[in-house]
């Protein structure tokens, strides 16, 4: 595989919770980002990745995910802008979700079930990828990502603390089986 597997940053960093900056430079700088974004999402055994999620501000995702009949589709979007179906023609998906930078925690989210992004591969060139149910559902998570949110930041109150909750426990539950080994 090329690339490098960077560390996954989880909940709670600032990096996930600002807007990222647009990319300016189609460059072997950016080409090697993707690399390592999509060494850390197969090593993460994710099927997207925003760039923050590795600690680095860009408007860059990378998917690797199955539409609503179950096609795979992989690439890059580059300053993504994603496009739902207006209020009238939109059709909600109700299906769980979960996210790399919340390991281990899902919770039923609903999304619209058709998304498009449009945007720049990595050499620059533009891009539309228009996806059906579990790619439309990506598409919308990672931009999200970009935007500075999480999937738990759409949750309703309650539902986002009990998902918080139970991702503090998971973690306390690790320290302490780590420490009696």
């Amino acid at each position: 595989m090329v690339g490098e597997v960077r560390p996954i940053v989880t909940v709670g960093d600032p990096v996930l919770h600002r807007p990222c900056e647009p990319v300016t430079r189609f460059d072997g700088e950016l080409a090697a980002l993707v690399d390592d974004m999509f060494a850390s999402m197969y090593a993460a055994e994710g099927v997207g990745l925003a760039a923050n999620q590795i600690g680095v501000p860009l408007r860059v995702f990378v998917y690797d995910c199955p539409d609503d009949q179950d096609v795979r589709h992989k690439g890059v979007v580059v300053n993504p802008v994603l496009e739902v179906p207006g209020l009238g023609e939109r059709r909600l998906d109700g299906g769980d979700e979960g996210c790399l930078s919340v390991p281990g925690q899902y919770a039923p989210l609903a999304r619209s079930d058709r998304a498009t992004v449009r945007g720049f591969d990595a050499a620059g060139e533009p891009v539309t990828v228009e996806g059906t149910g579990f790619l439309a559902r990506c598409l919308q998570h990672e931009t999200d990502h970009l935007d500075g949110y999480l999937y738990i930041d759409r949750l309703p109150v309650k539902r986002r603390k009990q998902v918080l909750a139970a991702y503090q426990e998971s973690l306390a539950t690790a320290r302490d089986s780590g420490a009696a080994g």
